[in-house]
């Protein structure tokens, strides 16, 4: 059976963040099997061009909470530009192992590779770039996942957990 994760990290004023993670059976993410967050205390800065440096530990801390994963989907760009620059996605990728989707609101100046994806009523693209798995296919499965919304449900719905507007539920499968 395929499991499927989005993740998601939100940066708290205390200088920490919160990471959540949500998990599917399925492709469409149409029902979220399970939810976990980590609070991560302390996060290095920002530094521009190495977001991942940042990031990728927050992701790491609520990977280990939950099931190992055959997909994860980022929020943000897997790849930088069309020579294949890894952006936070390539780097979660090649630190965990699995194929990556990242996908991004806005554009990014360099990313002309992205696929863009038209989701619901939205006039605004999201940008698909990905990692491990052809940009055809994931940006099939991003049009193809739950909600009529310009964000994805299960995307909006991690980003509500990463932001600390609710607390994760408890699993309704054993992982």
């Amino acid at each position: 059976m395929t499991r499927v994760g989005a993740v998601d990290v939100h940066y708290n004023e205390q200088g920490g963040a919160r990471a959540a993670l949500v998990v599917c059976h399925e492709l469409t993410f149409s029902k979220i099997e399970a939810e976990y967050a980590a609070d991560i205390h302390r996060v290095a800065p920002y530094i521009p061009g190495a977001l991942f440096e940042r990031e990728l530990p927050c992701i790491r801390s609520v990977l280990a909470l939950g099931p190992s994963l055959d997909l994860l989907i980022v929020d943000g760009y897997a790849t930088l530009d069309p020579q294949g620059r890894p952006g936070l996605g390539a780097h979660t990728s090649c630190a965990i192992g699995i194929p990556v989707i990242g996908v991004a609101k806005s554009p990014f100046r360099t990313a002309t590779h992205a696929a863009n994806v038209t989701r619901g009523t939205a006039t605004r693209p999201l940008y698909i770039t990905a990692t491990g798995i052809d940009i055809s296919e994931a940006a099939r499965i991003v049009a193809s996942m739950a909600g009529l919304n310009r964000i994805p449900d299960a995307l909006a719905s991690v980003d509500r957990l990463a932001r600390g507007h609710r607390l994760p539920k408890r699993p309704t499968t054993p992982t």
